[in-house]
């Protein structure tokens, strides 16, 4: 079976790891992940599936998730400076410049999900988006295990 890309739009806020924390445990709560929701949809909006959590813990759920992980963010517990298993890490400058002209990307830019073209399964990337010139959102993404 092939990966299955996962993406989500965060207010931004300086601290990647507290969005991140955040992010997972929003997602936790309202059950969209593998194996409650068996393809979360994305992006996730107001009208996405909203069944609750179904395990006691993010780590009764990954365990019940068993290879294919949660197909979410719940999959990635940390941040990295570098590219790692169950971790964000930020898309390089170079990457960013290379695919939208700018390190500074708009929501609109990315929206076609191009940095996801050479994910790596089990890894997630972050892009912090622009609007005005002046951070707006955080973007995490990724490719489940499966």
């Amino acid at each position: 079976m092939s990966g299955h890309p996962w993406f989500y739009y965060v207010p931004y806020q300086p601290d990647i790891y507290k969005a991140l924390q955040e992010l997972r445990r929003t997602e936790f709560a309202a059950g969209r992940y593998n194996p409650v929701i068996w393809f979360p949809e994305f992006p996730v909006g107001p009208d996405s599936p909203s069944p609750g959590p179904q395990h006691s813990s993010f780590e009764a759920a990954l365990r019940a998730s068993m290879q294919d992980g949660t197909r979410s963010i719940l999959d990635m517990d940390r941040v990295s400076e570098r590219p790692e298993y169950f971790a964000v890490s930020p898309l390089p400058e170079t990457e960013l410049v290379r695919l939208y002209g700018t390190t500074e990307p708009t929501h609109g830019m990315v929206e076609e999900l191009l940095f996801l073209e050479d994910a790596e399964r089990g890894k997630g990337i972050y892009i912090v988006l622009y609007k005005d010139g002046a951070p707006s959102q955080i973007l995490f993404a990724g490719y489940s295990f499966d």
